[in-house]
């Protein structure tokens, strides 16, 4: 805090109150509507906390066989989407891609609607449209990965569940049940996580009443800023930079002297470690078993080690799970794209919570620039320039 008071990011500020999830730094924990997320991630299937953070409570067997048909209804990509993506250079970031497929879906959607003045949309409309971005979005990241790899589209199968499908249609074959397990709990591990810098976006934009394509296309700029969901990727780039665990100590030796900012570590909120790392960690360790690759082990622990001796910053969930996801088989620039892919969950749940009691969110700001001044030759009260003279006076 400032000596004026302000809180410079927000820090420390509550600004709403939400049902959706609690991050309390006090017991190290994340709950989600009350189930605390390694539960979560230890049984339940990403479509089942979907269906939770949406509605408020774990589906039945019928509710849940409901949301995957509508959701296996809507994975295949639009051919108009995919025209749009293809037109995108194939170096543009994944961020972009997914940001701009978003877009033109909501306007294909909301296609003749009506006025801007209706955007916002009733609860049931938002809820089937949150459903139809879940079910698509592994799609346009799938697609994302192997266009740029000079793949064709793999089409979605409806006999896989969520992950197993996502995994299906990036790679086109079927993957161990121990990889889809892995992927399934780090879906979970991001979906949704209170008032990050994301989701106070959607709110933001959703407070407007505005519609909920428009917040999720702000969200997903928000998210791509490294500081936030891109840390993941950075995270990977760090290991490749350092290459194997004897390598650490000097690495660490240098980017600490160089001040070098050390992705993967530190939360904004927890202050004894991300909640979410030992349950990504136990998924990571049984990807190193399954891939049989015990140096990804041997490096993560090392940097993790002297990192924490060091400087006393513990892992946030980015840490554990670049290497996840790079074990999987997906490229690294692929990584925060993915991010986007389960946290959508929690943004459209925070849509629909903002519409439910909404109040524009619109903060002040303290002022400190010059004093008040006044432009040379101005009389207060004189007539102003007619249009014929201030054109005359600017051409």
């Amino acid at each position: 805090m400032t000596d004026s008071g302000i809180r410079k990011g927000l820090a420390g500020v509550v600004v709403d109150s939400t049902a959706i999830s609690k991050v309390s730094p006090e017991t190290n924990s994340l709950l989600y509507r009350g189930y605390p997320v390694q539960e979560l991630a230890a049984t339940q299937s990403f479509e089942a906390v979907a269906y939770l953070l949406w509605h408020g409570e774990l589906p039945d067997a019928a509710q849940l066989a409901g949301l995957r048909a509508m959701e296996r209804a809507h994975r295949v990509l639009a051919s108009e989407v995919r025209a749009v993506i293809d037109l995108l250079p194939l170096d543009a970031h994944p961020m972009d891609e997914v940001r701009t497929a978003v877009s033109v879906i909501g306007a294909s959607d909301l296609s003749g609607s009506g006025s801007v003045l209706d955007a916002a949309g009733s609860p049931e409309e938002n809820l089937a449209r949150s459903i139809r971005l879940f079910a698509v979005l592994p799609a346009i990241v799938a697609y994302g990965q192997r266009r740029r790899r000079g793949q064709e589209l793999v089409a979605p199968r409806d006999d896989l569940g969520y992950a197993a499908n996502f995994l299906w249609m990036t790679f086109g074959e079927l993957a161990d049940p121990v990889v889809v397990d892995a992927f399934n709990r780090s879906m979970i591990l991001y979906a949704e996580h209170s008032f990050n810098a994301s989701t106070f976006t959607a709110r933001v934009i959703t407070s407007t009443l505005s519609d909920l394509y428009s917040a999720v296309v702000g969200a997903i700029g928000a998210l791509k800023g490294p500081l936030h969901g891109g840390a993941n990727e950075a995270v990977l780039h760090i290991f490749d930079e350092i290459g194997s665990a004897d390598r650490v100590e000097g690495w660490l030796d240098d980017a600490l002297a160089n001040k070098r900012k050390i992705m993967g570590f530190g939360h904004r909120v927890y202050k004894r470690g991300d909640s979410r790392v030992p349950t990504m960690k136990a998924a990571l360790d049984t990807l190193v078993a399954h891939y049989d690759r015990p140096e990804v082990a041997e490096l993560y622990s090392a940097l993790e080690d002297g990192f924490v001796a060091r400087k006393g910053i513990y892992p946030n969930l980015d840490y554990p799970s670049g290497p996840a996801y790079n074990l999987i088989g997906f490229d690294t620039v692929t990584f925060t794209p993915l991010f986007i892919a389960s946290r959508v969950t929690g943004w459209t749940a925070h849509v629909m919570e903002q519409l439910g009691a909404n109040s524009l969110i619109r903060p002040l700001s303290a002022y400190d620039g010059v004093p008040e001044r006044h432009v040379a030759g101005y009389v207060a009260g004189a007539d102003e320039l007619s249009t014929a003279d201030r054109a005359e006076e600017q051409a």
